[in-house]
């Protein structure tokens, strides 16, 4: 998933609309008509071609009875686990993805790049001290570490804990409150907004504290920072993530705790004083090598115009990583096997990518654009897929407003399965926004989150959450846009 909280898709606000609305979108592609040299009027090209179209279809329907994507999740989730970036199955899964897609025909290599290496550690909180305690008691605490964390000292941390609702709050108290205590961030993730469809707003709003909490509190002297985890989901799950420390303030050590503790903390907090010791021990060993794997089905008309397809590789260590984003590549990788398996000749070359530390870096991406600087202006397009497997209603567009005329045709053909809606956005993937900020007209699915942050960055990420139908409906969308953008009769205003 985008960790930085501007890396996320946006949603319609009308997001549940499709699910109740069944009528097909109709497809208008007249002509245009213009004036030749002559004088005489004649028809501009179309946007797609008929057999383009003819084609589109044939994908869409292999890739709903597909379940090569389905597969390949489950070996990255389940044979080869968590991917966080730095780990033996991050390297892992590099090797058998490069190795799949070299099977499908792609013309594939790696892209070196250098990743950070943090691991977990030890992780122990309990509460030492609150009121109404029976001797020699005491409340265990489920937290995980942040990513990025720095560690305890071994013999633990032990404070009062400070509830602080938001930074506001932070801000407005004396220093001398909040220095050496452990500072609980309390801001809950919007469970109503998420309901309404729009999860990915709700969690743009609640993530700001784990990635600046925690230098927020050591300017003002805490000890150690914990937040409320940001999820919807409320199983006495913790939900990692990525903590950002300022170059401003000291490091100190950073934590999630559940939802239930964060409330239990709150309710005894109100009752008096409440100490709690937390033992984390992380490591933030040296960066390591690692890798973008890069696979391409050479255009037919215009090889040197790439059309990239997306997902990234990495994952959090809680859990195996299937949602976030195993889903992603193997959408990604069903597009190439789909147009390799039905014969078909892009125009343009389809790139798979699978990116590697989007999660605790992007490191991967960042790379990329770096390598491919001289020839970004030959990008023609570029799609990701990270907001996992829920039912897709539609495309995201990054891009002028003519691009979403453009694709009226192939939202027609997305409308058989509930995917018809194109809705224009200010960002679609983490891992394709450095193409973004140079123009590059960019796509992602659009996905029923409703559920997806029960699971998103917790142990819970896992095979299961996984519905086939579902993600062999992505796959459709991925591999007929995918195609539309390679076969396209024009080129995308920028």
């Amino acid at each position: 998933m985008p960790e930085r909280r501007n890396g996320l898709c946006a949603i319609s606000l009308a997001f549940l609309l499709p699910f109740f609305w069944t009528a097909p979108l109709v497809a208008q592609q007249s002509p245009a008509i213009a004036s030749s040299p002559n004088g005489s009027p004649s028809a501009t090209p179309p946007v797609f071609s008929p057999q383009t179209l003819s084609e589109l279809k044939q994908l869409q329907k292999a890739a709903l009875e597909s379940d090569y994507a389905y597969r390949q999740v489950a070996h990255l989730a389940n044979n080869i686990g968590p991917r966080l970036s730095g780990s033996a199955q991050a390297a892992k899964a590099v090797e058998y993805v490069a190795g799949e897609l070299r099977a499908l025909g792609c013309e594939v290599h790696l892209e070196k790049v250098m990743v950070p290496h943090w691991v977990r550690g030890e992780e122990a909180a309990v509460l030492v001290q609150f009121q109404g305690q029976a001797a020699n008691t005491s409340q265990k605490i489920v937290l995980c570490a942040l990513g990025n964390s720095v560690a305890t000292p071994k013999e633990g941390i032990e404070a009062e804990v400070l509830v602080i609702k938001n930074f506001d709050e932070l801000k407005s108290m004396p220093r001398e409150r909040v220095a050496g205590k452990i500072v609980l961030f309390n801001y809950p993730f919007d469970k109503q907004m998420a309901a309404e469809g729009r999860s990915f707003k709700a969690y743009g709003e609640a993530v700001v504290y784990r990635s600046d909490g925690p230098s927020a509190a050591a300017r003002q002297g805490a000890v150690a920072c914990l937040i409320r985890s940001v999820g919807n989901a409320e199983y006495r799950l913790p939900h990692t993530g990525l903590t950002d420390y300022a170059k401003d303030a000291p490091k100190i050590p950073a934590g999630a705790v559940t939802a239930e503790d964060a409330d239990l903390i709150v309710d005894l907090v109100r009752q008096g004083p409440v100490k709690l010791k937390l033992v984390l021990t992380p490591q933030t060993l040296p960066d390591a090598e690692s890798a973008n794997v890069i696979a391409d089905i050479k255009g037919s008309e215009h090889p040197e115009q790439v059309v990239i397809v997306s997902g990234h590789l990495d994952s959090w260590d809680l859990g195996t990583g299937a949602i976030d984003d195993a889903a992603g590549v193997a959408v990604s990788m069903e597009a190439a096997n789909l147009i390799r398996k039905l014969g078909l000749k892009p125009k343009r070359t389809i790139r798979v990518i699978a990116w590697m530390n989007e999660e605790n870096g992007e490191a991967g991406s960042k790379e990329y654009a770096k390598d491919h600087e001289k020839d970004i202006q030959n990008h023609f397009a570029a799609m990701e897929t990270d907001g996992g497997a829920g039912h897709p209603i539609g495309i995201n567009i990054k891009a002028k407003p003519e691009v979403k005329e453009m694709f009226t045709p192939v939202a027609s053909i997305l409308q058989e399965s509930g995917a018809g809606i194109l809705d224009l956005v200010e960002h679609c993937g983490a891992d394709i926004e450095p193409l973004e900020k140079a123009g590059v007209p960019a796509f992602s699915p659009i996905q029923d989150s409703r559920f997806y942050f029960n699971y998103h960055h917790t142990a819970a990420d896992t095979l299961d959450k996984i519905v086939p139908k579902q993600l062999a409906e992505n796959s459709a969308v991925v591999a007929v846009v995918a195609y539309a953008l390679a076969n396209i009769e024009r080129p995308l205003p920028r």
